[in-house]
């Protein structure tokens, strides 16, 4: 009997209906079929976790510290069922990496033939979509693998949960969170653009671009077969980090113009520490932790440690 549930009292037909907000779910236009899956968000988790250093420490720190976090329960089976690797990983510092990044977790409860809890299981997020009922509330979940989908009751016969969901905030949606993924993909896109335009520079051997003039004082040019011909030999001979100080040998008439940077195009290491505070502000985690320069010393990394804790764990 469900002493404290809508259903045992008979008031469930006095819920409010609930509604998803179909134009967007983290950040990506949807159509308006109810609990549509967001078509982009492994390409989400590849630019935004798996490709960037600071937001996947940033989910890391919260992650492992919310695992790491000692647990109380009454019953001790439940305290080692928590506890437990289930599909070789642990339970809860994944449930609070899904939460960060996609802003749901589910976990279902898996019961032996008696029906005593044997199992608890963290769901992918992006496969999980929510079946509501008529009014909009959640009476099922379908769980997608590739063309294969199993539907799992929120319920069993008893009243008993199957699955449990949990979910950040989301204004605009009864049914799903939002993650901090999306609220960081904007200074994330910086950091690894800064990222790879410091990266290209390696590759050129850390100088300024410049430009080759031919100036042989009797006004001729050169022939596009002859410009081809100098371009080809500087890319194989002069750039690439294994030619960096290479001296370089011209033909008459051609001189080396250095191009110098502008300002904005020498910003591109405070760019990227501007990212980086950006992100570690999506995340709830102290820049300090993330090794940026300045405010180092170990009266503040250790407040900040529990600023990590107060604010985000």
């Amino acid at each position: 009997m469900k002493i404290f549930g809508w259903k045992a009292a008979g008031r469930e037909k006095f819920r409010p209906a609930l509604s998803r907000y179909a134009a967007s779910f983290h950040g990506h236009a949807m159509g308006t079929a109810l609990g549509e899956w967001p078509a982009s968000y492994e390409a989400q988790v590849r630019e935004g976790y798996a490709r960037n250093a600071i937001a996947q420490r940033c989910v890391r720190l919260v992650a492992e510290g919310v695992g790491s976090a000692p647990l109380a329960a009454s019953d001790p089976a439940l305290l080692r069922l928590v506890g437990a690797r289930s599909g070789g990983q642990a339970l809860v510092e994944t449930v609070a990496a899904q939460l960060m990044v996609h802003g749901n977790a589910y976990v279902q409860i898996v019961t032996d033939c008696d029906g005593a809890v044997a199992e608890l299981f963290a769901l992918r997020p992006e496969r999980v979509r929510v079946a509501p009922d008529a009014r909009g509330w959640p009476v099922a979940y379908d769980y997608r693998v590739g063309e294969r989908v199993m539907r799992l009751t929120g319920e069993d016969a008893g009243g008993r949960p199957q699955v449990v969901h949990l979910k950040s905030f989301n204004p605009l949606d009864d049914h799903y969170g939002l993650g901090c993924l999306g609220a960081a993909a904007g200074a994330i896109a910086v950091h690894n653009a800064a990222q790879r335009w410091n990266k290209a520079l390696l590759d050129n051997a850390a100088r300024p671009s410049g430009a080759l003039v031919y100036d042989p004082g009797d006004g001729s040019t050169l022939s596009r077969e002859q410009i081809e011909r100098l371009r080809a030999d500087i890319e194989a001979s002069f750039t690439g980090t294994g030619n960096a100080g290479r001296p370089m040998l011209l033909e008459g008439g051609l001189k080396w113009q250095p191009l110098s940077l502008s300002p904005a195009d020498l910003d591109f290491a405070g760019t990227r520490e501007a990212a980086t505070r950006e992100i570690a502000t999506a995340f709830g985690v102290p820049p300090m932790l993330l090794g940026l320069p300045g405010d180092a010393s170990y009266a503040n990394y250790r407040e900040a440690n529990r600023a990590l804790w107060r604010l985000a764990i």
